[in-house]
């Protein structure tokens, strides 16, 4: 299993709005096209209007390669990065956890 949390941090609220619908699209696209991708979550944040986090489970490294190469993810990317202020990416080392089969991945 491989995993990632990704914080964005949007310009301003028409970026939020834009950003938001960007999202919408691809993660119907994840969920349809990536069997590899588990869990692919989004969220705004409390009390922070212009953040946003995912949260983003693979199979494996190899799974997660294939997201970021894909065609729709590559086009999310170009098209939300300049509705950003910044971005923060931190990989995971999976622990114990409730909702993800163990034993099947």
């Amino acid at each position: 299993m491989f995993a990632l949390v990704v914080r964005f941090e949007c310009r301003d609220e028409a970026a939020a709005a834009s950003f938001d619908e960007l999202t919408a699209v691809v993660v119907q696209q994840i969920t349809e096209r990536e069997p590899g991708t588990l869990i692919y979550a989004t969220a705004a944040v409390e009390g922070e209007p212009l953040a946003r986090v995912f949260y983003e489970v693979y199979r494996d490294r190899d799974a997660f390669q294939a997201h970021e190469q894909a065609g729709h993810v590559r086009d999310f990317h170009a098209r939300k990065d300049p509705l950003l202020s910044g971005t923060r990416v931190e990989f995971l080392a999976p622990g114990a956890a409730k909702g993800l089969d163990q034993g099947r991945i």
